[in-house]
C-alpha cells in the first residue's frame, strides 16, 4: 500500500504535516485553524475523515493553533507528551493520549514513533511514520543535530527537514539581537548550512524525497534552498514546503526497494506552486 504525504503549511505562521495510506492518516502538528486545515486538505483532494489522530511535537502556537477545534469537531485523539500538554491549554482531557518516546503507536497500518529533539520547548519530539516498510520523517524545529535525529533520518524514504535560515541574511537582517541569539543558540533552529552538512553526511541512498521545511520568511529564500540542496541530492527529489499554501500530495510506492514510484510530480511544479 503506498504512503502519501504533504505539508499543509510550514513556517512560523503555522505547521501541519499529513502522512497516510489509502485508509488512514495522521497529522503531525496542527498549527492552522480547523477551518483552514479543512480547506487546504480539500484543495488537494484529501478527506479529513481519513485523519485518525494528531501528534504534537511541542507547545509553540504555530504547532497547536488548530488542535482544539479539530479535536472537538472530529473527536480525533491527540497524542502529546504530558509536559507538552501543559502548554496546550485549549485541549479537553478526553481527547488526550500521552505519548512516550520510542513507544510505537499503531493506527491501522501506520506506525508512529516519537523521539526527543533539541528545541526550546518543554518536551519537544520529532516523529517517523512507517507503513509496510516505507518511512516518512518529520524533523523540524531543531536547535542542533543529535544522535536521535541522525538515527531516524537514516531510516527514512522521505523526510521533512528544517532549513530555517540563511546565516548571512539572519546576521544582517532586522531581527533584534536576542531573537538572533535564540534562533542560533543551539535550541532554536537549523540553518541552511547546518541542514546541508547534515544531509551530505547522513542522507540514505534509499531516500526518494527530501522536503525542506520551516523556512524563515525574513531570513531565507525558497529558490536559494532548492538550489543548495539540489546540488547534493543525487536521485533524491527536492521540494521546498511553502509557508503560504499546501504542497501537492506526494506518494511513494510499496516497500523500501520499490523501483517505481506509484505517483510522482515533476519538480517543475515546485517552482510554479511555491516560488
Amino acid at each position: 500500500m503506498p504512503l502519501h504525504f504533504t505539508s499543509l503549511n510550514s513556517g512560523s505562521n503555522g505547521n501541519c504535516y499529513y502522512v497516510g495510506n489509502d485508509t488512514e492518516a495522521v497529522l503531525i502538528d496542527a498549527g492552522l485553524s480547523c477551518k483552514e486545515t479543512e480547506r487546504r486538505m480539500s484543495e488537494i483532494g484529501l478527506q479529513i475523515k481519513l485523519v485518525k489522530a494528531i501528534f504534537v511535537s511541542h507547545e509553540h502556537t504555530d504547532h497547536i493553533r488548530g488542535l482544539g477545534g479539530l479535536a472537538d469537531k472530529y473527536g480525533m485523539p491527540i497524542y502529546v507528551s504530558e509536559a507538552t500538554q501543559k502548554g496546550c491549554y485549549h485541549l479537553q482531557p478526553e481527547h488526550v493520549i500521552h505519548l512516550t518516546e520510542y513507544k510505537q503507536v499503531c493506527i491501522g497500518k501506520l506506525c508512529i514513533t516519537a523521539f526527543k529533539k533539541i528545541h526550546d520547548a518543554a518536551d519537544p519530539h520529532s516523529f517517523t511514520v512507517t507503513s509496510q516498510g516505507i518511512t516518512v520523517g518529520v524533523f523540524t524545529d531543531i536547535g542542533r543535530v543529535c544522535t536521535n535525529l541522525i538515527t531516524h533520518f537514516k531510516l527514512c524514504n522521505a523526510a521533512f527537514l528544517e532549513a530555517n535560515y540563511d546565516t548571512d541574511r539572519l546576521a544582517n537582517g532586522r531581527y533584534p539581537h536576542f531573537l538572533k541569539q535564540r534562533i542560533t543558540g543551539g535550541k532554536g533552529h537549523l540553518s541552511n548550512a547546518e541542514a546541508l552538512a547534515f544531509c551530505k553526511l547522513y542522507k540514505p541512498t534509499h531516500m526518494s524525497h527530501l522536503l525542506l521545511a520551516h523556512l524563515s520568511k525574513d531570513n531565507n529564500c525558497p529558490v536559494l534552498v532548492h538550489k543548495l540542496f539540489s546540488a547534493i541530492a543525487g536521485h533524491t527529489k527536492i521540494w521546498v514546503a511553502s509557508r503560504d499554501n499546501a504542497m501537492p500530495l506526494l506518494t511513494i510506492g510499496e516497500g523500501i526497494n520499490a523501483k517505481k514510484m506509484l505517483r510522482s510530480i515533476d519538480n517543475n511544479n515546485l517552482q510554479l506552486s511555491l516560488f
